[in-house]
């Protein structure tokens, strides 16, 4: 395996480091805006340790892209240092990055499918109400002639 080699293959699996820190951060902002009593944040544990393999998983395959799944010892070294330049450089632009995803992506489709659903209950509402002012008079005539007969008589 040549230098050049070498090096791209160290600086993916530094790359899958600050991936691996991105994403168990995305991870833990996650879990932590969710509510005190949600299953969520109950199970947070098992979701972390998921976040965890999954990123193992993901430096795999991309070590087994670059390499053929060959383990060098300096690779736990990289994604070591790629955790650490996630914290130190890229934390504060990913977050951002992030706020903006929300903001210009996320909030819009949410919106989008609340407005849905509020039409969708208006209009079952209406169908409510209509179906309510067609037997309106049968209500009527129901409670005037034929409710009380079905009740006991006081003595």
């Amino acid at each position: 395996m040549s230098i050049s080699a070498q090096f791209v293959s160290l600086l993916a699996m530094m790359g899958t480091g600050i991936i691996a820190g991105a994403f168990m951060d995305m991870l833990g902002t996650g879990i932590a805006n969710t509510g005190k009593a949600s299953i969520i944040r109950k199970s947070a544990i098992w979701l972390e340790t998921l976040g965890w393999l999954l990123a193992g998983c993901f430096a795999f395959a991309v070590l087994f892209v670059f390499r053929d799944g060959a383990w060098r010892m300096y690779d736990p070294l990289a994604q070591l240092s790629g955790l650490l330049l996630y914290a130190t450089v890229f934390h504060k632009p990913f977050r951002l990055l992030g706020r903006i995803i929300i903001a210009v992506l996320i909030r819009p489709i949410l919106f989008v499918f609340r407005i849905l659903f509020w039409f969708i209950r208006y209009i079952f509402r209406v169908i409510q109400a209509i179906i309510l002012l067609v037997f309106r008079p049968f209500q009527f005539i129901y409670n005037r002639f034929f409710r009380y007969h079905f009740k006991k008589k006081p003595k």
